[in-house]
């Protein structure tokens, strides 16, 4: 079952830019290596419209991985993800890089994350939230808790959450009755 806290909502209303940390994320968490070496990763096609979704909606997506991948970057072009963090050893630097880039408040960017090393940024951020099957200690330092598991939905639940918060889910699922 889902968590949020009191203000998960009003945060989520005002986020600008959502991030997302990749493994453990928008993938199980799991690493597949092929005979070459090659970092072979899974992705889920409804968190990747859930991304498309905020995108329209007009909040800017990033990635921010601390493995470097040409999965992530083939998917992130497919998706029109602009900005593609990866291979970052400090990701909370990183993060007050984008928001600098980007002239917005840590109050304006969401984060989900679902490691130890995601909680810099999990804190700092304005919006946190966390695939259901993340580590305890970080679910108890995050906003909003997904039912959903990572690489299985969890990133679409939490589009969906930012997008309803904002009154923008409905409009977004009328369009595809018509």
């Amino acid at each position: 079952m889902a968590a949020a806290t009191a203000d998960a909502l009003e945060r989520a209303r005002r986020v600008r830019l959502m991030l997302f940390d990749v493994d453990g994320v928008l993938t199980d968490g799991r690493l597949w290596f092929g005979a070459q070496g090659e970092a072979l990763k899974c992705f889920d096609a409804r968190d990747g419209h859930g991304l498309k979704m905020l995108m329209e909606a007009g909040v800017a997506v990033a990635l921010l991985s601390g493995r470097d991948s040409a999965a992530v970057v083939a998917r992130a072009a497919e998706l029109g993800i602009a900005h593609v963090l990866q291979g970052v050893a400090d990701k909370r630097a990183a993060f007050e890089r984008l928001l600098a880039q980007l002239a917005l408040a840590p109050a304006a960017a969401g984060f989900m994350g679902d490691e130890l090393v995601d909680l810099p940024v999990l804190v700092r951020c304005g919006f946190a939230c966390a695939p259901g099957d993340a580590p305890a200690f970080v679910r108890r330092h995050v906003h909003y808790v997904c039912e959903a598991r990572a690489g299985a939905g969890a990133a679409r639940e939490a589009c969906e959450y930012v997008l309803r918060a904002q009154d923008r889910l409905e409009p977004l699922l009328a369009r595809y009755l018509r």
